[in-house]
């Protein structure tokens, strides 16, 4: 039996609803805003400011000036105290020190983050990828952000937001199917998604940390 499940999803494949479903089922531990809370708490920064680096990356000049600045004092971060240098990258490595965390109590289920790479040699652990047809993703993203204007450019540029997160903090593509266990359309429907996942989440796997 895998004991950590992570879900990578499109933009409106409904990918965080099903993530919800098999952690309630389950009784497992969800962890998607509550991960971008944590990672507030550690950093100790607004909540909002957390989330305005989710799953992004920084500009070009931010990069370089931060290389600059830092030379890579960042590297392996538990804590940043200094609000004034909390970015995308802080963000990234304070997120795989609580992914690590979370895999070795076990018991979770991660929802983007880069999990699927953090976690990629880990045994105990099932990746999903969720899709679904263009025509749902957009009817999904119009009904949960009515005031969005343009809602087509919104699901292509959070999709391209999160694959550059994960090449440039991961080293991984977002889209490589060999991340994956398992690729689902949320097409099936969302209960029957979940059901699917949990039911290969509780007959496959080897419990090994």
């Amino acid at each position: 039996m895998f004991r950590v499940l992570t879900v990578a999803r499109e933009y409106g494949s409904g990918g965080g609803r099903i993530a919800r479903a098999v952690a309630e089922k389950l009784g497992w531990n969800l962890l998607d805003k509550a991960l971008v809370d944590a990672i507030a708490k550690a950093a100790q920064v607004d909540p909002d400011l957390a989330r305005d680096y989710d799953e992004r990356v920084d500009s070009w000049m931010h990069r370089v000036s931060r290389r600059g600045l830092w030379r890579g004092a960042f590297e392996g971060v538990a804590t940043v105290t200094d609000t004034a240098f909390f970015d995308a990258e802080t963000m990234a490595a304070l997120a795989r020190n609580l992914i690590v965390e979370a895999h070795s109590r076990g018991n979770c289920v991660i929802v983007g983050r880069g999990a699927q790479c953090i976690l990629q040699d880990r045994k105990d652990v099932l990746h999903v990828f969720v899709h679904a047809p263009w025509s749902e993703r957009v009817a999904r993203v119009r009904t949960r952000v009515p005031s969005a204007e343009n809602v087509e450019q919104s699901i292509h540029a959070t999709d391209r937001q999160r694959a550059d997160f994960i090449r440039l903090f991961f080293g991984c593509n977002w889209n490589n199917p060999h991340l994956y266990h398992m690729l689902i359309s949320s097409e099936l429907g969302e209960e029957t998604v979940a059901e699917i996942i949990i039911e290969a989440i509780q007959r496959g796997g080897e419990a090994k940390a």
